[in-house]
């Protein structure tokens, strides 16, 4: 069973019939009690940095996703999902992350050449070939993104992968059993379907 967690910043419907079409069996739920009985969870999110995290907290989640991750269960983060895990962000500088992984979420700064928000299909380049998600995928495959802001890891051994959008960013993330991607594997087609299924079959 894998739970998308609904906390009113998540495209879910999308989310969940990507992984239903993977064969994944899906609740979304925002009760602790469910979540903490499920084998994977599923963070995805739309929005602000601060409200997304302020709604984990008032809706109990955050302890469930430590718990979740402490019992090295699968968990995914989806976008703003994914800077969610970090410390802090640009974005909402007054609300702290979970901090589960070190380092900060900053903003894209715009320019003659590159526009903010990054909308559009772009590259991930692998940094770690033998990440779980990479599965049947190739280097260089393109998906789907959509964000102003991006993670920056303190550590570059959990960068699993990066994109170029006048820097060099951290696209997908990888820890143990923590995975997160900065673009939207439910909109990215095959290579996101095929990452989706590499994730509901670890």
């Amino acid at each position: 069973m894998i739970a998308i967690i609904d906390y009113g910043m998540g495209n879910l419907h999308s989310v969940r019939k990507a992984f239903e079409r993977m064969g994944a069996e899906t609740i979304i739920s925002n009760h602790p009690n469910e979540l903490k009985k499920v084998e994977k969870i599923v963070l995805p999110g739309v929005g602000s940095f601060g409200d997304a995290v302020q709604a984990l907290r008032k809706y109990g989640l955050e302890e469930v996703i430590y718990q979740h991750i402490q019992e090295k269960k699968p968990f995914l983060g989806i976008c703003l999902g994914m800077h969610i895990l970090l410390e802090a962000s640009q974005e909402s500088e007054a609300v702290a992350g979970l901090g589960i992984i070190p380092g900060v979420v900053k903003k894209f700064e715009a320019s003659s050449h590159l526009k903010v928000p990054h909308i559009g299909w772009n590259q991930i380049n692998f940094r770690r070939l033998n990440c779980p998600l990479f599965k049947g995928v190739d280097d260089a495959s393109s998906v789907y993104f959509c964000h102003s802001y991006f993670a920056q890891p303190k550590d570059n051994m959990v960068i699993a992968a990066t994109t170029d959008y006048g820097i060099e960013f951290c696209s997908i993330l990888w820890k143990d059993n923590i995975f997160a991607t900065q673009f939207h594997p439910e909109k990215s087609q095959q290579v996101g379907l095929k990452i989706i299924e590499n994730f509901v079959t670890l």
